[in-house]
């Protein structure tokens, strides 16, 4: 176990304090983690009273979970309506995101993007490396997507969607494909549908009815009800809110675990 030696002698602020004003513990209790060596402060164990931390460039975790302290950034999690384009500005006067975000100050972008026809979890964060690492297919962060199709979905469709099939733009395969529910065609319209969950992890376009298109189940509706590791939950349509202390320690951690990966695999490129 290494301890982290603070080089600024009294500059920054004590990280007890760090910890109190970033909602984790109160300045006793945040003690008491910091002297069983559960804090981490730049990946190094800290168990020194004294340490100070500097807000804006120093990263703390607790337990391997990031803490958030730089306050100006802002993470949201908004449950797109259909018929919303995934834009602050749309050029051509289409509903787009602005209205969802107009409580917040700061200036908020969408990270990644859903079609108009598609529902559900769209992030929108001013942090600019966080959104980065969610929407680069490069670092594989998976989505979690519920269509209803056409039609009656088999067991061996969902072993193609899995083992992998041919676009026009190369191969595809989901990471995970399950069938929920299958109806009988005895409804008003009389057409049978299935209701599927694909796990993806990539970006391409339109590439969840594209492949179920290819397997002869064109979709109905489709929602993304998870992103990375953040779910939809309860979040009704067109509503938005901030991720909790929880969520945002998820997606620190995620987001800074890809750059120290991407960190190494720089560093073996170039020895």
């Amino acid at each position: 176990m290494n301890d982290f030696t603070d080089p600024r002698g009294t500059e920054g602020e004590r990280l007890q304090k760090v910890l109190a004003q970033a909602g984790v513990a109160s300045r006793r209790v945040g003690e008491d983690m910091i002297v069983a060596g559960r804090v981490r402060v730049n990946g190094e164990v800290v168990t020194e009273l004294g340490t100070r931390v500097d807000i804006e460039t120093d990263l703390v975790d607790v337990d391997g979970i990031a803490v958030q302290l730089d306050t100006s950034k802002r993470y949201v999690m908004i449950n797109k309506p259909t018929g919303v384009v995934s834009s602050m500005n749309d050029d051509r006067g289409r509903p787009d995101l602005r209205r969802f975000v107009e409580q917040w100050e700061e200036r908020l972008y969408n990270v990644g993007r859903l079609d108009a026809d598609t529902s559900g979890l769209l992030v929108m964060t001013n942090d600019g490396a966080l959104a980065h690492v969610l929407a680069h297919p490069s670092f594989g962060v998976t989505k979690v997507y519920i269509a209803k199709v056409e039609g009656k979905v088999t067991p061996q469709t969902i072993a193609t969607l899995t083992r992998g099939i041919e676009l026009d733009d190369g191969p595809i395969a989901a990471d995970k494909a399950r069938l929920l529910d299958v109806s009988d065609g005895r409804g008003r319209d009389g057409a049978a549908t299935s209701l599927i969950e694909l796990t993806l992890h990539s970006g391409r376009n339109r590439i969840v009815r594209r492949m179920m298109a290819a397997v002869g189940h064109p979709v109905v509706e489709l929602v993304r009800r998870q992103f990375g590791p953040l779910n939809l939950g309860t979040l009704p349509v067109g509503q938005a809110r901030e991720l909790t202390k929880v969520e945002r320690g998820a997606v620190l951690t995620l987001s800074r675990d890809a750059g120290a990966e991407g960190e190494h695999d720089n560093h073996e490129q170039e020895s």
